[in-house]
């Protein structure tokens, strides 16, 4: 049998063998290229990333949170202030079932469901790592039971915080205002870096206004932590920076008189320093406990405040928007003299109402069996309804609606706060763009004093008031005296004085007769007149709620006490040098001169005896 011997081809094995070992060869070099070009990138281009996540995992950025500046009246008399306290707080990413924390706190501290509701609510507006308060202003027995379950809730811990708090409560809630927590609204407009470190956010009045100086700048601390997240030492710590310190112009003492004197009455009281436009007082009542609502009111208190038929939380100053009546009557007879329709000493007779020419309906004056023979000072004394009803209509409205706008009726009077109406100045205008109805004559007669469609605030009276007292020069209300910044005043810039082009004359006839309604014998305000060696000039002011039929009389008596006319009055004092002017609105007080001007007469007496004192001093 045969054999074959195999024959070898060692040059194509040799050849095969190379192949792959230049295949191998490239192989490793690509392998060893992704190693080095990992390497590079983890050692140089991504290095920052790199180390920052590991840095992040060992140190944690806490931001701190600033003081809020402190609120103080003219006399250092503190309005808002920062006490210490305790909160119940939660960090997110210690904890591993939130639901079941919450549900343990809930049973364990009998903490109310929309408590627990509103931080779900705060919590997605924080990062995992931040420390979100649960409970606000926690009680030593509160305190004491967590302390016995705090081991059985990681994440969960007490931490002391500054809480506002408001010492005069209701006497300043609508002036001053309060803090409340952040909602979801304010939170897609605020700037995150700043409002990290703070839960709360002013909500009306100073608070509001002036919220970015109040707030102040956050700070923060570079912590390091265990494996466990748990803090072993503070790196870095950059310190906050506190917020302004804000000196009002508000007298608290005054406030008070003002806010007493109103008695049982809802309403407003606005009285302004004359020669600077500070505001010396700012009531609104009914009122509330703005303390309430800084650490977050409950469902039934804020139900209560609200559905109230006093509507405690209107701000009746700002945004309340009342006929006039006769308070308007000064300036109408200011605007006769002016355009020269009448002069002062011009007579008409009254026979206790008007009628307009060739028409049946009579404009009844309050006092239905008329004044007889009056001049603009009898009128103004005794508020002739008549004499106005005639010279509205000589003037025309659209003359009238002209002079009013000069002393900011219609008009913001442009105070440092936020929120506040227009009121209403009407005109031929105004009727034809906002009703489509062309203007009457009849409701010229009803302008003239100081009804119809016109609607003033406490705040525009008081203003226009100072204005008429400070001779035509326009004044504008405001309440930050001071703002200091760590120590520092900031410059607050007030609006230039304008002038309004007034015959010195006939202002002081018009001043004149307002001297007469409080001294004279035959004055509305006479009562107020009593103990007092200084004059006031005033006038006042009654304003129907709803319209009395011709053929029908107002029975005080019979009618509804929420259906009864407002009660008004405006003043200055001294007459001859003026120092304050006010305005006082008594929702249902019936009479001016009986309900409203002892009110202002409470507050001007009480700051003449403090300036009388000071002088002493």
């Amino acid at each position: 049998m045969q054999r074959h011997q195999a024959i070898k081809d060692k040059y194509l094995e040799n050849r095969i063998f190379l192949n792959r070992i230049i295949v191998l060869f490239v192989f490793m070099l690509i392998l060893v290229a992704g190693l080095i070009s990992r390497l590079v990138f983890l050692q140089v281009a991504g290095h920052s990333q790199y180390r920052n996540m590991a840095s992040n995992n060992r140190i944690k950025v806490t931001p701190v949170p600033p003081t809020r500046g402190i609120i103080y009246d003219k006399g250092g008399r503190v309005l808002a202030q920062n006490l210490p306290s305790y909160s119940l707080e939660i960090i997110p990413e210690q904890v591993k079932d939130m639901q079941d924390t919450l549900q343990r706190l809930q049973l364990a501290l009998s903490i109310p469901q929309e408590k627990i509701e509103a931080f779900k609510k705060q919590r997605k507006r924080y990062k995992n790592f931040d420390s979100i308060p649960l409970l606000l202003q926690l009680n030593e027995t509160d305190v004491a039971r967590f302390a016995v379950h705090r081991h059985t809730f990681p994440g969960v811990d007490i931490h002391a915080r500054l809480i506002r708090h408001y010492p005069y409560a209701e006497l300043t809630a609508h002036v001053v205002g309060y803090v409340g927590r952040i909602n979801e609204r304010e939170l897609k407009t605020l700037p995150e870096a700043e409002y990290r470190a703070i839960h709360s956010i002013g909500k009306i009045g100073i608070e509001r206004s002036y919220e970015d100086r109040l707030r102040g700048h956050a700070g923060y601390a570079e912590i390091e932590t265990n494996a466990q997240g748990k803090p072993i030492n503070v790196l870095k710590t950059v310190e906050p920076i506190p917020g302004a310190d804000i000196n009002l112009t508000l007298d608290i003492d005054l406030q008070k008189t003002a806010y007493d004197a109103l008695g049982d009455y809802n309403g407003g009281v606005v009285a302004i320093d004359i020669e600077t436009g500070g505001v010396l007082v700012q009531v609104s009542k009914a009122s509330f406990d703005p303390n309430l609502f800084v650490s977050g009111i409950s469902y039934a208190k804020y139900k209560a405040l609200n559905s109230s038929k006093n509507k405690p939380l209107f701000d009746r100053v700002l945004r309340g928007q009342y006929p006039p009546g006769s308070t308007f009557k000064p300036f109408m007879g200011l605007a006769g003299l002016e355009y020269k329709i009448k002069h002062y000493h011009q007579t008409l007779f009254c026979p206790g109402f008007y009628q307009l020419p060739n028409k049946s309906h009579k404009y009844r004056d309050w006092k239905k069996w008329g004044h007889g023979t009056v001049d603009l000072d009898i009128a103004i004394t005794q508020s002739c309804d008549v004499y106005f009803y005639e010279l509205s209509l000589a003037l025309g409205i659209d003359r009238i609606s002209d002079f009013f706008h000069q002393f900011g009726f219609g008009e913001k009077t442009g105070i440092d706060l936020k929120g506040e109406k227009s009121g209403l100045m009407p005109s031929r205008e105004w009727k034809r763009t906002y009703r489509e109805q062309v203007w009457f004559p009849g409701e010229t007669l009803i302008t003239g004093i100081g009804q119809g469609f016109t609607q003033v605030t406490p705040m525009q009276l008081a203003r226009a008031t100072a204005t008429l007292a400070k001779r035509g020069k326009v004044v504008t209300p405001y309440l930050a005296e001071r703002v200091i910044v760590q120590g520092k005043d900031v410059i607050t810039e007030r609006s230039a004085e304008k002038q309004i082009p007034l015959k010195s004359s006939n202002i002081q006839h018009i001043i004149d007769a307002m001297v007469h309604v409080v001294h004279s014998p035959r004055g509305t305000a006479k009562r107020i007149a009593k103990g007092i060696d200084y004059q006031i000039a005033g006038k006042t002011g009654t304003a129907q709620v709803f319209t009395v039929k011709q053929d029908e009389e107002y029975n005080e008596a019979e009618i509804a006490f929420n259906m009864r006319d407002h009660a008004l009055f405006i003043a200055f004092a001294p007459a001859d040098n003026p120092k304050i002017a006010v305005a006082v609105i008594a929702e249902h007080g019936s009479h001016g001169s009986s309900t409203a001007a002892p009110i202002a007469g409470a507050v001007i007496k009480q700051y003449m005896q403090s300036k009388i004192a000071g002088l002493e001093q």
